[in-house]
C-alpha cells in the first residue's frame, strides 16, 4: 500500500482530501495498488471530520515515517514550506505542491535535489489551478522548441477587467464586487499588482526555456491604474484589455513581463472572460496551442494536486523531463532592451502641438476616439519602439501634457 501525507488543511488541502477519498476507487485503479492518507498536518484543530484520527500538529512524524513515500504540500508561501519540502526530498520522499511562490523562487534547487535523490517534485497545481499545463509542456509538447508563452494567469484580475469592459464599472467597484463574491482577498495586492501572474509566468518560462527565471528579474505591472476611458479607447482600437504574463525566447536570453495590454479582438485570449484563465503556447512545430479553464478554486486546484499524487505514486524514478537549470548569469533581458507598441492617453495644454511632438518622437500614430472625450484629450497607439526610449520621450512630453493612461499593445 502507498502511504501519503498532506501538509495543510486549508482551502486546497481540504479539497485535496475530499477529491482523494471521493475518487479513491478509480485512483487505486490508476496506480495499480491501494493508497491511503496516513497524516494530515495542520496547526489548527479539526473535529467532526471522517479523518480526525489522521490530524497531527508537527512535521516530525511525516519526515521520520519510512512508510510515507509521497507528500502533498498545500500551505503556500516560502516558510516553512521550503524547509519542509527540501527535507522531504532529501529524505527520498516525492513531493507535490500547489505552491506557486515556492516553485517560482526555489524550483531549480528543489528539482535538482529530487533528481539527485531519484524522487519527484511535481507542481501541476501551481499554475492554472485545474488547467493541465505543466505536464503538457514537458511531455506532450516536448518535441517542440517553445518560442513564446503568453497567458491570462490570474482569474481575479480577469474578472475585474471583464466587469470594467462589459458593464463600464470603475476599477474599485469591480474589485469590491470580486471581494464580495470571494474571487479576491481582503488584501488583493498579489492579484491586482500582478505578483501572482508573475510567479506563474516565471514557472512556465523556466520549464519552457530550461533556465530558472526569478520573479525579481521580471518587470511587473498591475491593473489598478486602468480606467473606463482606457477601456473605451481600447474598444475603438478593436481590442480588449487583459493582464498578460508573457515570455519570449530571444537567442540565449528571454524577454519576460507581466503587464496590462491591448489584445486584438481576433485573439483567442481576448474572448477569455470572468475568472477563467487561458495560456497560449507557441511551438515551432505545433504553432499556437491554447489551454483554457478555471485557474483557481478549491476543487479544480485539488484535482491537479491529486493528479500529481497519482503520478508520483506510480513512478519508480525521477521524471527527467520536468527540470530546469539554475541561471547563474542574468537570463532575463532588461526591460530597456525590449521593443513594444504603446497606447498613450494625454490631457494636453495644446492638443495639436502635442500631437506634432508625439509624431516627431514616435512616427506614425493610430489616433483613437471615444464618446464624450474631452476637448484637450489625446489618445493614440504607437508603432513598436524601444521601452527605454519611450519612457525617456514620455518624460519630455509630460512637460506640456499630463499622461493619464499608458498601456502596452501586444500581438497575441
Amino acid at each position: 500500500m502507498v502511504k501519503i501525507a498532506v501538509i495543510g488543511y486549508g482551502v486546497v488541502g481540504s479539497g485535496t482530501v475530499e477529491v482523494f477519498y471521493k475518487n479513491l476507487e478509480s485512483i487505486e485503479k490508476k496506480i495499480g495498488e491501494s493508497i491511503d492518507i496516513k497524516y494530515i498536518l495542520d496547526l489548527r484543530d479539526f473535529t467532526g471530520t471522517p479523518y480526525d484520527e489522521k490530524f497531527i500538529k508537527t512535521f516530525d512524524p511525516i519526515i521520520n515515517d519510512g512508510e510515507i513515500t509521497v507528500v502533498a504540500e498545500v500551505i503556500g508561501g516560502i516558510n516553512p514550506a521550503y524547509q519542509y519540502v527540501k527535507s522531504l526530498l532529501e529524505a527520498g520522499k516525492s513531493v507535490v505542491t500547489s505552491n506557486k511562490e515556492l516553485v517560482a523562487e526555489k524550483g531549480a534547487e528543489l528539482l535538482r535535489i529530487a533528481r539527485d535523490k531519484k524522487v519527484n517534485f511535481f507542481f501541476e497545481a501551481s499554475v492554472g489551478g485545474g488547467i493541465p499545463i505543466i505536464r503538457p509542456l514537458h511531455h506532450c509538447l516536448s518535441a517542440n522548441e517553445i518560442d513564446e508563452i503568453a497567458g491570462i494567469l490570474n482569474g481575479t484580475t480577469n474578472f475585474i477587467l471583464t466587469k470594467m469592459i462589459s458593464e463600464g464599472m470603475a476599477f474599485h467597484k469591480a474589485l469590491s464586487l470580486a471581494q464580495e463574491l470571494g474571487y479576491a482577498e481582503r488584501d488583493p495586492s498579489a492579484d491586482v499588482d500582478g505578483h501572482d501572474a508573475c510567479r506563474k509566468i516565471c514557472i512556465l518560462a523556466s520549464l519552457a526555456f530550461g533556465k530558472h527565471i526569478y520573479p525579481r528579474d521580471v518587470h511587473t505591472e498591475g491593473i489598478s491604474m486602468i480606467t473606463a476611458e482606457d477601456v473605451q479607447y481600447c474598444d475603438d482600437f478593436g481590442s480588449r484589455i487583459k493582464l498578460i504574463g508573457w515570455a519570449s525566447k530571444r537567442d540565449d536570453k528571454a524577454a519576460v513581463m507581466v503587464c496590462p495590454a491591448f489584445i486584438s479582438e481576433s485573439s483567442q485570449l481576448a474572448g477569455v472572460n470572468d475568472v477563467f484563465n487561458a495560456i497560449l503556447v507557441r511551438g515551432d512545430a505545433t504553432g499556437d496551442v491554447m489551454f483554457y479553464g478555471k485557474g483557481a478554486g478549491k476543487l479544480p486546484t485539488a484535482s491537479a494536486v491529486v493528479s500529481d499524487i497519482i503520478m508520483a505514486a506510480k513512478m519508480n524514478d525521477n521524471s527527467r523531463s520536468l527540470y530546469w537549470d539554475d541561471s547563474e548569469q542574468p537570463f532575463v533581458l532588461d526591460r530597456n532592451e525590449i521593443d513594444n507598441r504603446f497606447y498613450l492617453r494625454l490631457i494636453c495644454e495644446n492638443k495639436y502641438e502635442t500631437l506634432k511632438q508625439a509624431e516627431k518622437m514616435w512616427g506614425r500614430l493610430v489616433l483613437l476616439h471615444r464618446n464624450g472625450e474631452e476637448e484637450n484629450e489625446l489618445a493614440f497607439v504607437t508603432e513598436s519602439i524601444n521601452e527605454k526610449k519611450f519612457e525617456n520621450d514620455c518624460a519630455l512630453i509630460s512637460d506640456t501634457a499630463e499622461i493619464k493612461g499608458k498601456i502596452r499593445v501586444l500581438g497575441y
